[in-house]
């Protein structure tokens, strides 16, 4: 091997190895995200249960749970968006239990110009999941404590915030049912995105693609000597 060939070669190898490695990270996360829905949809629509003392994230997430009390007006709102609606709030209202426990419930989303309309929770018996939501990126933005806006549902914050035990119930059903213009969101796995497999074929693709240059690379070196 020469060495106008042995540059060539090894750019290509390398080249090659980062797009191969970064198609099968792809494929990991896409069997990771399968894992992830099927343990949501396996969780999500059993019988719901009664308030745990503690719940875990990690044993607790998504299990069905049933509370009664009434909401006590105390809340926030969650900068979020909805497909065909637009920009919104997630609605976080402290809900105690008639066992004297302070919960967060995420009572549903609103339309960004409609909140105020949106009237207090009262008496009520919620049946929704325990959830511990993901929402946070590298940089999330402060939130807004004196106009209580937040850009993320993050659980202790907002247990925080509000005094209130980490405990997040996500409404599926109320009773009394929930009035417009607020509706309930369900935990469900309509909205996660499932596309490492398209990303995969990308990255496998542009593999072929680069070893296919440095080929013709390495063919062109070799006709001019």
């Amino acid at each position: 091997m020469t060495r106008r060939v042995i540059f060539p070669v090894l750019l290509g190898l390398v080249g090659a190895g980062i797009l191969i490695g970064l198609g099968t990270w792809q494929v990991q996360r896409m069997h990771w995200k399968d894992g992830v829905i099927a343990e949501i949809e396996s969780r999500i629509h059993d019988d719901p249960v009664a308030l745990p003392a503690a719940p875990e994230p990690e044993t607790d997430r998504y299990r069905p749970v049933e509370v009664s009390g009434a909401f006590t007006g105390e809340r926030l709102r969650v900068q979020a968006a909805e497909s065909g609606v637009g920009a919104g709030y997630r609605v976080v209202e402290v809900f105690a239990t008639r066992d004297d426990r302070r919960i967060l419930v995420d009572r549903g989303f609103v339309a960004q110009g409609a909140y105020d309309d949106v009237a207090p929770g009262g008496a009520a018996t919620v049946t929704g999941n325990l959830h511990w939501p993901r929402e946070t990126d590298i940089f999330p933005p402060a939130p807004d404590r004196d106009d209580g806006l937040w850009f993320a549902r993050e659980v202790p914050e907002l247990a925080e915030h509000l005094d209130t035990e980490p405990v997040f119930v996500a409404t599926r059903v109320t009773e009394p049912p929930t009035e417009a213009p607020l509706r309930p969101i369900p935990v469900g796995t309509e909205g996660i995105p499932d596309n490492h497999l398209e990303y995969a074929i990308t990255w496998y693709s542009l593999a072929v693609v680069w070893l296919g240059m440095t080929g013709y690379w390495l063919w062109r070196i070799r006709r001019r000597e």
